[in-house]
């Protein structure tokens, strides 16, 4: 009660927001914008908080996201005055890492996976099995380029150049973030923008993270050991959870659990 008086003294708060699961768009994404931006908003403005925690498990998705929302914790880190710091739990991997780099500083536990700076994209050839089935695909485009990579036809080497174009270039933009983020911390010997991954002493090692360290100890070094901590996520109303698990739910698992096992996790 003491706490609610005025001129009383108030303990420091943290907020941390929790990051967990694949970044993609869509009401079955975790983590994208649309969804947490709202999130993210109350936890900076909220009760004036000492600082904001961003636990991290993400093997990554879509760098779309992840820019936004990096840019949208950078913007209010700037307005508010409010550091942020992120601690990875098993994996902060490829948009992960890029979320983690939104922090001011990125602390791992012992056997954290850091890193894949890199971009993917994957798709299938099914031509050849259309033919032995005796199936013919017509398909009609007005432009040259609207069936691009189409998986039912033999792969064009042009169609593959233009989408290494393209990958190349979010590269470009996934590097230069980190690079503005990490600064000279980076260890510029090794090459570290290959899609490697690393467990957290060695990303330390590397200027990819900060520290080896857990929320709950760092924060009560920081701001004493009466500091309070206040947990933000999406809440989901029954009916939604509901509509989710059987509507999309499922898929949405399996595609998530498939990111994770790509780390063995």
């Amino acid at each position: 009660m003491l706490e609610r008086l005025p001129f009383t003294k108030k303990h420091p708060t943290v907020a941390v927001i929790r990051l967990h699961g694949t970044i993609s768009a869509g009401p079955r994404g975790p983590i994208n914008d649309a969804i947490l931006g709202p999130v993210i908003e109350r936890a900076f403005r909220k009760g004036k908080p000492a600082a904001v925690a961003l636990a991290i498990n993400s093997p990554g998705g879509s760098p779309v996201q992840s820019s936004l929302i990096s840019a949208r914790i950078r913007r209010l880190s700037a307005e508010k005055n409010v550091p942020v710091y992120a601690f990875v739990e098993d994996v902060a991997a490829s948009g992960g890492y890029w979320l983690a780099c939104a922090a001011d500083e990125i602390h791992a536990d012992d056997s954290s996976i850091v890193g894949s700076i890199g971009v993917i994209a994957a798709s299938f050839g099914a031509h050849v099995l259309l033919a032995r089935q005796g199936v013919e695909r017509r398909v009609h485009t007005a432009g040259r380029s609207k069936s691009m990579l189409d998986p039912f036809r033999p792969e064009n080497p042009e169609d593959v150049e233009k989408l290494q174009a393209l990958l190349g270039d979010i590269h470009t933009s996934f590097i230069d973030h980190v690079k503005s983020r990490r600064g000279d911390k980076l260890k510029p010997e090794v090459p570290l923008f290959e899609g490697d991954i690393w467990l957290a002493r060695r990303a330390k090692e590397l200027g990819l993270i900060d520290g080896i360290d857990h929320i709950t100890p760092f924060m009560r070094r920081k701001f004493g050991e009466k500091v309070r901590f206040r947990r933000y996520g999406v809440k989901r109303g029954l009916f939604t959870r509901f509509t989710s698990a059987a509507f999309g739910g499922a898929l949405a698992e399996i595609e998530d659990r498939a990111a994770f096992a790509r780390f063995g996790l």
